[in-house]
């Protein structure tokens, strides 16, 4: 009789274990309801989260100071290279009016895609109140260094 008690404590350990192995297999299911929270997409699914490094739309382009700066540094910059390689060509120095789209990458730093209107010196003076350009700018800003760094500075194509 010794032996019964024994054998009906393996067979209920056994089912106790079926049952754990049957929950945890239960939990693995993607719809949301799991341990662990964390959904894969399968083979047919696409990713709609934002994906690392990605260029994302500045909000409120108009209202961000930072962004505005970017701006007035980018034309700033541009000057400053015409003058500086006795650069002739025509429109003379620009002057920022303001930033009017941006883009923001994250990268080693952060990476800004701008449109920049400008106009010439020259027209921004004029009576007819025209001149005013609108320019693709390209800045890269790391913070940790100080330092921001005038990639491109382009007259915009149009898209």
């Amino acid at each position: 009789m010794a032996r019964l008690p024994s054998a009906c404590c393996v067979m209920l350990l056994a089912a106790v274990l079926l049952v754990a192995a049957a929950a945890a297999s239960a939990g693995d299911d993607t719809s949301g309801g799991g341990a662990a929270g964390i959904r894969q997409p399968s083979g047919g699914e696409s990713y709609r989260g934002r994906k690392v490094g990605a260029r994302t739309e500045v909000r409120d382009v108009e209202g961000d100071g930072e962004v505005q700066e970017l701006g007035r540094f980018s034309v700033a910059e541009y000057n400053r290279r015409r003058t500086g390689s006795g650069g002739g060509g025509g429109g003379g120095r620009l002057e920022f009016a303001r930033v009017v789209a941006a883009q923001r990458q994250v990268v080693s730093g952060l990476k800004y895609y701008l449109r920049v209107a400008a106009a010439a010196e020259e027209e921004a003076g004029a009576e007819n109140g025209g001149g005013e350009r609108v320019f693709d700018a390209v800045v890269v800003v790391k913070p940790w260094l100080e330092s921001r760094t005038l990639l491109r500075f382009a007259p915009a194509v149009e898209k």
